[in-house]
């Protein structure tokens, strides 16, 4: 969940579903800097969203779809979670 908690992130990887980029074309589309992209590309790698793919001098990043539906999946698991318990009325006693 941090890796998808920041905004530049987020931006990140809505730019990714689309096509591949590298960092020139994201520093482009989302206006931050060479190194700050590259910090939040590696949290992106790490939490293993993101590939990369070397052409040239350029290094490719492509988003990984198939780690973003298992994240996806996590997330309606709990929003289901949440609807039965608000459902039945769950409460934890202080």
């Amino acid at each position: 969940m941090k890796a998808l908690a920041d905004p530049i992130r987020m931006q990140i990887i809505a730019l990714l579903a689309k096509e591949a980029l590298c960092t020139t074309h994201l520093v482009e589309e989302i206006g931050a800097k060479q190194t700050n992209l590259s910090n939040h590309l590696k949290i992106l790698r790490d939490a293993g969203l993101v590939d990369t793919e070397p052409c040239g001098r350029f290094t490719y990043y492509k988003l990984r779809a198939d780690a973003l539906e298992a994240v996806a999946v996590e997330f309606a698991g709990l929003a289901a979670t949440a609807r039965e318990a608000a459902a039945e009325g769950r409460k934890r006693s202080c």
